[in-house]
């Protein structure tokens, strides 16, 4: 064996003496260049030679010290392992991702926590029975995010990303605090009001965040957090609104509870990087260098310092992008937000409470909390997937796995089945149709989206995603009872269509779009996995692409 003679200090329990110990040569290379051994690690180790000791020991070894036989080749190869086999590219942008993410927690929370207690609020601040007033309070919030999403670009471009996260965050609280202590109808209307419009300014935000302070290689994954995140708000909104079945006033508990991940949200940005395209487009070049230099890698630095100049040139040169020029090219890919809703998510949501009822699952809070587990299952398994497989590849999959899971749905109620079947069936096809929708229609819309889109329409496309898509969706995941807005939608389009067509030829329909989604996403949709925000703008970019060339 080739050693190396090291005195240690005595070390009682091991060895009981100080004669000198010999340690293999794979363990000296381990070490880092500390203390009196002044060996340097290095991997992977090409051409390096340590020196040894050619003599034999100058004492025998104790048979515990025996080490087995290795050799140069076995100790490069697994230094190279140890540094290879650990991919950590992700970590130190990570921090940063999950702070912003807490705003998603907060929408998931805010949706969820009317859902069980609104009938005690009702009582208690004396609106009993008043179904128009009981929906009020609920959909409020989404009147308030609307108005709070509307502004988030033009607060991002003066205060820059970590500032417009804490000011938007202020409301949010005051919010929750005035509806924690309301003691009338109207306390209460202006505390959800508030409440959803730092919800809309953050919810809209957040993606635009994570898209530009995530590692390209990681961006997909990073950006599957807000899916997350608002699962696991409205899973602890469930979890906690249990105990007011049997406490009338819980609910003030429940509100006061929001207050706390708003404070680590403003708390969280204090130390947060800021986007370093605004730092940029603000002129502050030496911060963008050290926040790419931090988030990204050193050797990122002057690659993307070259990508973003080339496109924040071409934004000063063009006027602002209005809302109308969202529907031509390249946003056009936004009809990804259509064919979502008309694959049939909110339709089976609304619908899934009368199929779990079928079975006997009668309680709505256990029916929305299995749907909840189901979609953020899905969520879990996107963030594996997104980066590794890529965005096109997990849409076409998921839009697949909806078409089947319809088709299911459709054979359990046309074919003629014994009562038991039908209803397993039909359950089984309802969680799968939920969980691959959260597997990639869900999520990969919301984030290839903001990758197709330019630096200037990014925000505004956004704003669509946050109505065309989350509001809607959640709402009916919940199954939030008095909610008019979305009663009126739902039923505009699907129960008319249930009442006249039926289920089964309604559900089939789902399918056939599913499977048109399906199609359009393998010919419309370009790959935007391992690509900078900036590399995808400039090749979609007809001017900047010529530049570039």
């Amino acid at each position: 064996m080739r050693c190396l003679a090291v005195l240690h200090p005595p070390c009682p329990g091991i060895i009981g003496s100080s004669k000198p110990r010999f340690l293999p040569l794979h363990h000296l290379l381990r070490r880092r260049a500390k203390g009196s051994l002044g060996l340097r690690r290095r991997a992977p180790l090409k051409g390096t030679r340590v020196a040894v000791s050619s003599k034999p020991p100058p004492s025998p070894v104790s048979d515990s010290d025996q080490q087995p036989q290795i050799s140069d080749v076995d100790v490069r190869l697994d230094l190279q392992k140890e540094t290879e086999g650990l991919d950590l590219g992700w970590l130190p942008s990570f921090p940063h991702v999950l702070t912003a993410s807490m705003a998603n927690f907060l929408f998931g929370y805010h949706i969820g926590v009317m859902n069980g207690p609104i009938e005690a609020i009702a009582h208690e601040l004396g609106f009993e029975g008043n179904s128009f007033l009981e929906g009020l309070v609920v959909s409020i919030f989404i009147a308030g995010a609307f108005i709070g999403s509307l502004g988030v670009s033009s607060f991002v471009d003066k205060f820059g990303s970590r500032h417009t996260f804490q000011l938007d965050t202020i409301p949010l609280i005051l919010g929750a605090l005035f509806s924690a202590q309301a003691h009338n109808l109207d306390e209460m209307l202006w505390g959800r009001f508030l409440v959803g419009l730092g919800i809309g300014a953050n919810t809209v935000l957040v993606p635009l965040y994570i898209s530009e302070v995530s590692p390209t290689k990681y961006r997909g994954s990073l950006g599957s957090l807000c899916q997350i995140g608002t699962c696991l708000g409205i899973i602890a909104s469930l979890a906690l609104g249990i105990p007011s079945e049997s406490d009338p006033h819980w609910w003030r508990i429940m509100l006061y509870i929001a207050c706390i991940p708003g404070f680590i949200l403003i708390f969280g940005m204090q130390f947060a990087v800021e986007s370093p395209r605004w730092l940029y487009k603000v002129g502050r070049v030496n911060e963008t260098k050290k926040v790419i230099e931090t988030i990204w890698g050193e050797s990122e630095v002057e690659k993307s310092i070259e990508e973003i100049q080339t496109v924040i040139n071409d934004d000063v040169k063009n006027q602002k992008t209005s809302w109308l020029e969202l529907l031509v090219e390249p946003n056009k890919k936004g009809s990804l937000f259509i064919l979502q809703q008309f694959a049939g998510i909110n339709g089976v949501l609304y619908f899934s409470s009368l199929t779990f009822q079928d079975v006997g699952i009668t309680s709505s809070s256990l029916a929305s909390l299995l749907v909840g587990l189901t979609n953020f299952a899905g969520a879990l398994f996107a963030l594996t997937l997104m980066d590794n497989q890529g965005r096109r590849r997990l849409l076409i999959g998921s839009y697949l796995g909806m078409a089947i899971s319809m088709f299911l749905i459709v054979y359990a109620i046309t074919v003629p089945l014994d009562e038991g079947s039908s209803h397993i069936l039909s359950i089984l096809g309802t969680l799968m149709y939920i969980f691959t929708f959260a597997l990639g229609a869900g999520p990969v819309t919301g984030i290839i989206i903001p990758e197709l889109s330019s630096n200037q329409s990014r925000s505004k496309i956004m704003v669509y995603k946050l109505f065309l898509k989350d509001m809607l969706e959640y709402m009916l995941l919940f199954d939030v009872p008095h909610v008019q807005i979305c009663n009126f939608l739902v039923g505009l389009y699907f129960l008319e269509l249930v009442e006249k067509f039926g289920v089964g030829p309604v559900y089939g329909a789902f399918g056939g779009v599913s499977l048109m989604s399906a199609v359009f996403a393998t010919y419309f949709i370009v790959e935007t996995k391992g690509r900078s925000l900036e590399e995808i703008e400039i090749s979609m970019n007809a001017n900047l692409a010529a530049k570039d060339e």
